[in-house]
């Protein structure tokens, strides 16, 4: 159509396909935008500009990164249509293999150019690394970093990490601690807790007493909280003395006290449990590219530029929580941390602590579980 002027254009076709030509001019200057622009939903970390700003300046690319702190509630905004929006997303490791590939929110990735960066990664991510693969093993879904055990955080002072490792959940139960606690927003990692701590596996259907119980559990465990509140007012309240140890937590909400000379506070994994003979509970972020139809092209080149291990220290230690990540098992990248980072993620205890846990995964019954523990919280007046 380039060969005939606008008026032959409209003597000939008409309006109709003027309109027509108009919307694909528009699509080609959407897309041509698109070059140089990236939107990731993610958890913290990733949007913090000591990760973002270079490279923006080294793709002279607009990036916006919006933080969320729930893995469903990040799935539900592509569900409602967010799929034109967002180009990478970050979530928990099941969430990419048993929810979004199915449901056809993401793309996969091409194997060519990101496996051989499982290679260098910490043994157990390894390729095919089961959380980044789709269930037959033949996609590659999504890039592992960052990741950790997830369960409480003691005051050592106050109790023993001995102690709490081997009384473990038990410790919410025991009427001596009942407003020397505090429990962390975070609501499908607490529905995960009140399950552990009533003696119960979390990631499997359970039946009618088995909630009951979780009711019972929900309500004590809420009513007997000194406080609820973010990562920054539980680690001041465990600083201060106010509460003596706290659920939910981990190396990813106790690392920043810790960063800060604060290693007797810590987190705690404990030595047994109902999943399976394991206590504690793991999560692995995966980072997806989101399917949409208008996909940046800085999506792939963002998931290989936070693998170079200097970009993945700084993923480490980005603002907001400092955690491992998966490339540590190259020395090009371990050699960067220093001792006092080793200790801020305990890095001591890390392997021991992940082989206690079992990893995230999906409750089949979550919502019916989220519905009775909201109950609960509002209940506790």
């Amino acid at each position: 159509m380039t060969t005939f002027s606008r008026r032959t254009v409209l003597q000939l076709m008409g309006t109709g396909a003027l309109a027509l030509g108009g919307a694909g001019s528009f699509a080609g200057r959407a897309h041509a935008a698109r070059e140089k622009e990236l939107n990731i939903l993610c958890w913290e970390g990733y949007n913090s500009a000591q990760v973002l700003d270079p490279f923006r300046s080294a793709e002279g690319a607009t990036v916006r990164a919006e933080s969320l702190t729930n893995d469903p509630t990040m799935i539900n905004r592509l569900r409602a249509g967010e799929t034109n929006v967002w180009d990478l997303i970050n979530v928990n490791n099941p969430w990419a293999r048993d929810v979004m590939w199915p449901e056809k929110l993401i793309k996969p990735l091409d194997k060519a150019r990101f496996e051989p960066f499982f290679d260098t990664m910490l043994p157990a991510f390894k390729a095919p690394y089961k959380w980044a693969m789709s269930d037959d093993g033949s996609e590659l879904l999504g890039m592992a970093q960052r990741f950790g055990p997830y369960s409480f955080v003691v005051n050592t002072d106050k109790v023993s990490r001995a102690t709490a490792e081997e009384q473990g959940w038990d410790l919410f139960n025991d009427p001596a601690l009942a407003g020397k606690y505090g429990i962390l927003e975070s609501d499908d990692w607490n529905v995960f807790n009140i399950f552990l701590i009533a003696g119960i596996d979390p990631f499997k259907t359970h039946d009618d007493a088995e909630l009951a119980k979780f009711e019972e559990t929900a309500k004590r465990v809420f009513k007997g909280a000194k406080l609820i509140g973010d990562i920054a007012s539980m680690n001041q309240a465990l600083i201060s003395g106010e509460i003596d140890l706290q659920m939910t937590g981990g190396t990813y909400s106790v690392s920043p006290a810790r960063a800060d000379g604060y290693m007797n506070l810590r987190g705690v994994t404990p030595l047994k449990g109902p999943m399976n003979g394991k206590g504690g509970v793991a999560w692995i972020e995966i980072t997806s590219t989101v399917n949409n139809p208008n996909l940046s092209p800085l999506a792939a080149d963002f998931l290989a530029y936070v693998q170079a291990p200097e970009v993945a220290h700084t993923v480490a230690f980005a603002e907001g929580t400092f955690n491992p990540v998966s490339q540590m098992g190259n020395p090009k990248c371990f050699e960067l941390f220093t001792k006092d980072q080793l200790e801020a993620i305990q890095w001591d205890s890390l392997e021991e602590e992940m082989a206690r846990s079992a990893e995230y995964d999906i409750v089949p019954d979550y919502e019916k579980a989220l519905d009775i523990m909201t109950a609960a919280k509002r209940d506790r007046g």
